[in-house]
């Protein structure tokens, strides 16, 4: 396995964050709760609170991001003051996060009293409730993400994200150095975040003030976007293929047929992994390409290696004989 492993971090938001965040897309205004923006959003699904208003509140779960429509006003107006009353303490008793209110929609006073008494910031923007509660699920989705930081190299090579591994000094930074001489883009120098998004999605892309720069041993730091322009760099991919570079070592066996289905972990996403060992003479950054296209053939359902195997192995089998036949011998 490589020996650099990812490190995980867990992303937590703050209200005030998610204000920030979101006030860069949509326009939101608070209108009471100031004292809770430090309350933690842990998850990037946001829940309506229709039902909850409405006396089920089973499933209204702390760390998310509530929403309150026309048809959330509309129900509270038709209340008589002491229901709407329980209806809203009962909503607070789940200690909910905080609260988006759309449309500009007027909201009920005695809403507004209750997220001062419990500390639950109120936010009211003009957008449609469609609109926003889209643009706030990418957003959370985005910033929630998932995430893990990894040492190494990661380059898009023929359209596949490829993830050079290996210990410092093994050679990352020149491999990639001479596929961006090929023609592919790097994504991130020695430096790789990653986030996972969905099921088994990962997305690579580098610290924002660093992303353009590369470290050579006796050259120092360089440049990409000055040496090679634009055309050279991608700001993000996804992880499709990783690559361990190990030193050679004579006493060690190596795979010679291409039947080892090795995986690299990240976040929980098993990443096809080729341990590739580097010794003088090697070609790293062709083995690199042979082994993206490789890839690219498995994706379609093509293994050299299988096909050979299943070639001779037929070839081995042994015609049966008659049944006269094996009986004379």
């Amino acid at each position: 396995m490589p020996s650099d492993g990812p490190i995980f971090s867990e992303s937590l938001l703050s209200v005030e964050e998610f204000r920030d965040l979101t006030n860069r897309r949509l326009t939101m205004e608070l209108l009471a709760g100031e004292e809770g923006l430090q309350k933690e959003i842990n998850s990037p699904r946001i829940q309506k609170l229709g039902l909850a208003l409405a006396g089920y509140t089973e499933y209204v779960q702390q760390g998310r991001v509530q929403f309150i429509g026309l048809s959330e006003i509309t129900f509270l107006k038709m209340l008589d003051p002491k229901k709407r009353a329980e209806a809203v303490e009962e909503i607070f008793s789940r200690e909910i996060t905080c609260i988006v209110v759309t449309q500009n929609l007027e909201t009920p006073e005695d809403l507004l009293h209750q997220c001062n008494e419990h500390w639950v910031p109120v936010f009211r923007t003009e957008t449609p409730s469609s609109i926003a509660i889209a643009e706030i699920t990418n957003l959370l989705e985005e910033s929630l993400a998932p995430t893990t930081t990894v040492h190494g190299v990661l380059m898009e090579v023929f359209g596949i994200g490829v993830l050079l591994l290996g210990p410092s000094g093994i050679g990352k930074s020149e491999c990639a150095l001479d596929l961006i001489l090929r023609g592919h883009r790097l994504v991130s120098d020695d430096t790789i975040v990653i986030k996972k998004f969905g099921i088994n999605q990962l997305q690579g892309s580098g610290p924002p003030n660093f992303r353009f720069h590369m470290e050579l041993r006796g050259l120092g730091i360089i440049n990409i976007k000055e040496l090679f322009g634009i055309s050279a760099l991608s700001s993000s991919k996804t992880v499709d293929l990783t690559v361990d570079l190990v030193r050679w070592k004579n006493d060690e066996e190596y795979d010679r047929l291409g039947l080892d289905e090795r995986k690299y972990p990240l976040l929980g996403v098993p990443v096809p992994l080729i341990r590739m060992p580097v010794a003088p003479g090697r070609n790293l950054a062709t083995l690199v390409e042979v082994a993206v296209r490789i890839q690219m053939l498995k994706a379609q359902g093509h293994s050299a290696s299988n096909e050979f195997f299943q070639k001779l192995e037929r070839h081995l089998q042994v015609p049966e004989l008659p049944s006269d036949e094996a009986q004379r011998l």
